[in-house]
């Protein structure tokens, strides 16, 4: 009897080790033992504030090798530096998926950089996971399959500001014109000084401030320097206390309003929260050198959550076929991030004004791209003297 037991564990094992094996055998990037993780990030150049994301997503990936890894397979988190630069996101994501062959690219990220490899992907129908912008382009499963977006969409963004326009600016005779006036920029310009002197001589009371962190800060400061308080609208992509507000200056500031779909990482409300000290115990065992008043930080934390969680719903399956089950709906009921579910519009101990909007959690987006609103700085202004700054690459140049 004993020895028909163990034979049959044998058996059972043995079938379990086959089946791993031929799905490894056809699937590129997936052995016995190991998932091939491929990823860009701008760890240099004018976007390189975001180069933390991609470092705190290894972080968390070996806290998990760490843990025994998933279903058996440690991860190989492969990343990238691109610059934010198109062209060079082309480069190292052809390197990443013809040479190194990752079994998929996850949070590539920028709007701009995901655009110039987003036909490419589906063309090699390589899963493009949870890409880092919130341009709705990426809720395409029709023409675009093998892409999935991660965190709310930029018009969605806009909504929020809109509708805290309508409700709390006075509409004189300015609401007759949508826009003051817009100014854009070049990612690679070393200043938008003069745009924010040319804002604030338009007249205008309401900025919104669509720029990546690095024209987020130069943007704050200039506009305390020059004396203009207009009702400042700041892209979250940029509200990081520690990456943009901080190097801005605490009290030039003051004021600003976000949307938030994350907890606030420096809200004291959070401190005994479980989600909260559950990452800030991950940050200093994994990532001691990274910021607790960075944001960023706590969004790489909660997308890293995000694809972990699917892969272990893949089981023994990261085959493509058919799409794959990487690329399936994640059936997600409750996983413990530091995503907010439910929680109202309030200030912080400064008495800087926030707008929160809350959200599910990570990965679940609209179901249809035509749901989407109009851009962030017309439905806001429909009704209100505003001016906007952004920049002439695709989109926006945001994280998105």
């Amino acid at each position: 009897m004993r020895f028909r037991t163990v034979a049959l564990s044998l058996a059972v094992a043995l079938s379990l080790a086959l089946v791993s094996a031929a799905v490894a055998a056809d699937t590129p990037g997936v052995t016995a033992t190991e998932i091939k993780v491929g990823n860009t990030n701008p760890y240099s150049g004018p976007a390189s504030a975001y180069g933390t994301i991609g470092k705190a997503i290894g972080a968390y990936f070996k806290k998990v090798n760490d843990e025994g890894g998933i279903n058996g397979r440690k991860i190989n988190y492969i990343t990238y530096d691109d610059s934010y630069s198109p062209p060079k996101t082309v480069e190292m994501v052809r390197k990443l998926v013809e040479q190194d062959q990752v079994a998929f690219v996850f949070q590539t990220l920028g709007t701009p950089t995901n655009s110039a490899i987003h036909k490419y992907m589906n063309q090699q129908k390589t899963p493009h996971l949870f890409v880092a912008t919130g341009a709705t382009k990426w809720n395409d499963p029709q023409h675009f399959p093998w892409t999935m977006g991660f965190q709310p969409n930029y018009q969605t963004e806009g909504r929020i500001y809109a509708a805290y326009v309508l409700k709390n600016v006075r509409l004189g005779e300015a609401a007759k014109k949508l826009i003051v006036l817009e100014q854009s920029h070049e990612v690679t310009d070393p200043t938008i000084d003069s745009q924010i002197v040319n804002l604030k001589n338009s007249g205008a009371n309401v900025f919104f401030n669509i720029t990546i962190p690095k024209f987020a800060v130069q943007a704050i400061k200039k506009s305390n320097d020059i004396g203009w308080k207009p009702l400042h609208f700041l892209n979250n992509v940029s509200s990081s206390l520690g990456t943009v507000l901080k190097p801005a200056g605490l009290e030039a500031s003051r004021g600003l309003i976000t949307a938030l779909y994350m907890k606030e990482i420096t809200d004291p409300q959070f401190r005994n929260d479980k989600g909260y000290q559950d990452w800030v115990a991950w940050m200093k065992k994994y990532y001691p050198e990274g910021a607790l008043d960075d944001q960023f930080n706590a969004y790489a934390y909660n997308v890293a959550i995000l694809l972990v969680h699917v892969l272990k719903q893949c089981g023994n399956d990261l085959s493509r076929d058919g799409r794959g089950t990487l690329l399936a709906e994640p059936n997600i009921r409750r996983v413990e991030t530091l995503e907010v579910h439910e929680r109202p519009a309030s200030s912080d101990p400064k008495g800087r004004p926030r707008v929160h909007t809350s959200h599910p959690l990570p990965g679940i987006t609209e179901s249809s791209h035509e749901r989407s609103a109009p851009s962030t700085a017309r439905s806001a202004s429909t009704q209100a003297a505003s001016s906007v700054t952004r920049s002439r690459r695709p989109r926006r140049s945001v994280t998105g």
